[in-house]
């Protein structure tokens, strides 16, 4: 079935109430406008098809508030609180338990969305998981995407890569902290201690640095530490030739580039923030989650927006010729480890 049918058709999700009045909104500005009033009485934050920053709403004392400050504000039923309750019971009972699941909260459909795979569609499991969906009075909407869910981790082979004994990924940004340098990239292209190299000859002069910290599943990271001769590898904080000087938050509907080893660079938009999805290897959450396209050995690519670092490829399904649905680890939370920025 096509990436995007729904099993179960979106209700409508509210009403726009009106359009900004004040000042030219920011994402910092809506955020903390959402802090003030509450996960109670809001339900997101997201960029439409207008370029505006739409802010959902549960009450009317809420859209007046979020229409004064010069966002759009929308009536919606669910607040953020109940959704994200939602997905955090399905984070509880359903991590690990459905192989080819993935789970966001949608502030554009505001809905509780599960994403469900090839190979979980012709699985007997599906069952189960449509009576889990079905307890929560149609704040769940399912969908059906094309593939499979997996890393994008990837044998051997040429192209612009970063490479382990065992295998091929992406780097994702350089970042530093003092005098120490690091690379972020995914958990699952290697674990504590693996070394990677800059070409597929592991040799001393190749050698770029190992990993100092790691996280798979649960997480999708891998923080490199450069080895002190190769620091001057990484004087250039750029993704190919766009330059990086920030690490920052993502935004729903915020448009975005991916860049990796295998597919290169390639564009598309945020539509999830906070999502779940479960592979073989098991459940990783809080990521960022996309409509651009990826494929093996693009796992730990770079994520961006302009000049801003967003995140690391951790996997999906679908690939570059059909189209795709593709997860990232946020690099602000993976930087702040380390207390690292982008230079």
């Amino acid at each position: 079935m096509l990436a995007g049918t729904l099993l179960a058709l979106l209700a409508a999700a509210g009403t726009a109430l009106s359009a900004p009045t004040a000042g030219i909104p920011t994402a910092e500005a809506g955020r903390a406008l959402i802090s003030t009033l509450g996960e109670s009485s809001t339900a997101g934050l997201y960029i439409d098809e207008a370029g505006s920053f739409v802010i959902p709403v549960t009450t009317d004392a809420a859209a007046a508030a979020v229409t004064e400050a010069g966002f759009v504000a929308k009536k919606v039923e669910h607040s953020t609180e109940k959704l994200n309750s939602i997905k955090a019971r399905l984070d509880d009972t359903a991590s690990n338990k459905f192989v080819g699941s993935a789970w966001h909260v949608d502030p554009v459909s505001n809905r509780v969305v599960i994403s469900i795979d090839e190979n979980l569609a012709k699985s007997p499991s599906l069952e189960n998981l449509k009576t889990v969906a079905s307890a929560f009075d149609g704040a769940i909407t399912l969908e059906y995407v094309s593939g499979s869910f997996e890393t994008y981790a990837a044998a051997v082979s040429g192209g612009d890569a970063i490479y382990t004994t065992q295998g091929r990924c992406s780097l994702g940004f350089n970042v530093r902290a003092g005098s120490t340098y690091y690379f972020l990239t995914a958990g699952h292209c290697g674990t504590v201690g693996t070394v990677f190299y800059r070409a597929q000859t592991a040799s001393t002069a190749n050698r770029l640095g190992a990993i100092v910290r790691r996280s798979f599943p649960g997480s999708d990271y891998a923080i490199v530490q450069y080895d002190a001769a190769t620091t001057g590898l990484t004087s250039v904080g750029n993704v190919g030739t766009q330059d990086i000087t920030a690490i920052g938050s993502a935004v729903v509907g915020q448009p975005v580039s991916r860049r990796g080893s295998t597919t290169g660079t390639r564009t598309g938009s945020v539509t999830a923030l906070n999502a779940s999805v479960t592979y073989s290897e098991g459940t990783v959450r809080g990521l960022i989650r996309t409509n651009v396209c990826a494929q093996p050995g693009d796992s730990g690519g770079s994520l961006y927006s302009g000049t801003t670092a967003l995140g690391m490829t951790s996997g999906g399904s679908g690939n570059c010729q059909v189209g795709g649905t593709t997860y990232y680890q946020p690099a602000n939370v993976v930087a702040s480890l380390v207390g690292a920025s982008a230079y």
